[in-house]
């Protein structure tokens, strides 16, 4: 691509967000849709509209966007939180993978899924897409527990994701009477180097940021914390994810002289995003959705069903008002990068099912990028007018 051919791809593309925006203050629905849509229709599924080569930006904006998003939900686990809400959100989170990897795992068992097929597809079913759902929270206005809640919840949902992957395939290479412990080992090292790496990172951070002019503008020093985070978790293989969010919480638990990072990755991050969600969509296979067939059907019944069911379990269980139970799992239905990495991990270590696998994941990604959105920005509003309602009885 030449010079002047990507300033103009990148000029058209954010008009296009600009655009979306629009649309979404006007129909109420997420902005992320219409660009994942947008993103369908000039992609190879589509017009073919995008130039040779654009996609291949999709790797580094995937990382910055989903870095930044991960660093600000990070920022959500302060000690304020925790002390408050701490118990719903890990109750609540543990209780939806669980529920939501028992259902789609039987659930695919009963319709004839082999039991390798059922296991690896139940626990790819337990992933979130934190990009998505955080968006949406934002354009709905969502500032009070609900939210803070859902959040807490997106953060764990991808340590969790990673572990309860990590056990499904042991398992199922267990079956197949090849014990292999490795990849949850590799998992538990991801999740822990993470978690040091971000400790590492946020302390310093914590403390020198904000320090060199006080009161200017802290982009420089946000940028650098979400690069470096994000660089040196790829080279050192653990979460990137996991490592930004850490990143995040130290510094909204350590620093005490300004919150002034976390506006100024909340003011920049919005145009990797736009970018990010226009190319996912995209890179996405249309053709996958004619490939899902009753088993692809099937996973995708099960995966809302034990999404709603295990949200409202697990709210239950955790003590959160009976008002959100029903919100959460509704809320909680975006899926994408996470899913389809693991997608690939397990194709390659069950190359016999590989083509079920990939298709399926592809083409249920599609659908829950397109729904998920739309379940949490209406979870959220849904959830602000009946608190409205109730402040208005009382």
């Amino acid at each position: 691509m030449t010079l002047a051919s990507i300033l103009l791809l990148l000029g058209a593309l954010f008009l296009a967000g600009l655009v979306a925006d629009v649309i979404g203050e006007r129909t109420r629905l997420p902005r992320v849709t219409f660009l994942l849509l947008l993103g369908v229709a000039i992609g190879e599924a589509g017009f073919g509209l995008l130039p040779e080569g654009s996609q291949d930006w999709f790797g580094f904006l995937s990382t910055v966007a989903l870095s930044m998003v991960a660093f600000l939900l990070g920022s959500s686990f302060t000690l304020r939180l925790l002390r408050r809400s701490g118990r719903e959100i890990v109750v609540i989170s543990l209780v939806l993978v669980a529920v939501t990897f028992a259902l789609v795992a039987g659930g695919l068992l009963v319709v004839g899924a082999g039991v390798t097929l059922a296991l690896v597809l139940a626990a790819l079913a337990c992933a979130t897409d934190p990009a998505a759902t955080q968006d949406a929270i934002r354009q709905a206005g969502g500032s009070g527990g609900f939210s803070e809640k859902l959040r807490g919840i997106v953060a764990l949902d991808d340590a969790w994701g990673l572990l309860v992957f990590a056990l499904a395939i042991a398992v199922a290479r267990s079956l197949d009477g090849t014990p292999d412990l490795g990849l949850l080992v590799e998992a538990l090292r991801e999740i822990g180097g993470g978690l040091a790496l971000g400790a590492v990172l946020g302390v310093p951070g914590a403390y020198l940021t904000g320090r060199v002019q006080p009161g200017e503008p802290l982009q420089s020093e946000a940028l650098a914390l979400v690069f470096l985070t994000a660089g040196l978790a790829l080279w050192l293989e653990v979460s990137f994810l996991i490592a930004a969010m850490t990143v995040g919480a130290v510094i909204a638990n350590v620093a005490r002289h300004h919150t002034r990072a976390f506006h100024e990755i909340e003011r920049i991050q919005w145009p990797f995003m736009l970018l990010f969600f226009i190319l996912a969509g995209a890179t996405l296979d249309l053709e996958g959705l004619a490939k899902l067939g009753p088993l692809g059907a099937a996973y995708v019944v099960l995966r809302i069903a034990g999404r709603a069911l295990g949200g409202w379990l697990g709210a239950r269980a955790g003590g959160a008002p009976r008002a959100e139970a029903p919100l959460f799992g509704p809320a909680l239905l975006a899926q994408a990068g996470v899913a389809v990495g693991m997608a690939l991990v397990a194709a390659e270590t069950f190359p016999e099912i590989a083509n079920t696998i990939l298709p399926l994941t592809i083409g249920a990604t599609v659908l829950f990028e397109i729904l998920g959105p739309v379940g949490a920005f209406w979870a959220v509003r849904r959830n602000r007018a009946s608190s409205l309602r109730r402040n208005h009885n009382i």
